[in-house]
């Protein structure tokens, strides 16, 4: 029997619908911890799950047998419903995400990144952040599309 093996580490960045601050305060926490449950459900390992009241960032170990897409899908379908059931009934994701691969000796310092949110965004709004990364990491973007 053979067995693939792999590292894989995806930091992902995705906002809520119109990026309006639809994660409460009261239920962040449980968000985040949820998040990581529905990774950890995929075999998966969230490192660290952070983000403010409109959008999320999730630095994964993922396994080789999914794609950041499949995983978005499931992350995305399974918390909007909880959220919805359990706290909010307006709550939705935003369609798209952002997806960037990691090397393992950069862990610390993206986690550190997606710890610091709080902090971060009184400085620079997630449309700055957003352009910022997709810039960095070499990303073509649309101004025109990437807020759908």
């Amino acid at each position: 029997m053979s067995h693939t093996s792999g590292n894989i580490l995806l930091h992902f960045i995705f906002s809520t619908l119109g990026r309006r601050a639809l994660i409460k305060a009261e239920f962040r926490g449980d968000l985040f911890a949820y998040l990581g449950g529905i990774v950890r459900e995929m075999n998966g390992v969230a490192l660290i799950v952070n983000g403010t009241a409109d959008h999320v960032h999730m630095l994964l170990r993922i396994r080789p047998v999914h794609s950041s897409a499949e995983i978005m899908r499931v992350v995305k379908a399974n918390s909007s419903k909880w959220v919805r059931e359990k706290w909010s009934r307006e709550f939705a994701w935003q369609t798209g995400y952002g997806v960037f691969s990691v090397s393992e000796s950069n862990v610390a310092a993206v986690t550190k990144y997606i710890a610091g949110q709080e902090e971060h965004h009184k400085k620079q709004s997630f449309q700055e952040e957003y352009v910022a990364f997709l810039k960095k990491n070499h990303v073509e973007y649309d101004e025109r599309y990437i807020w759908e």
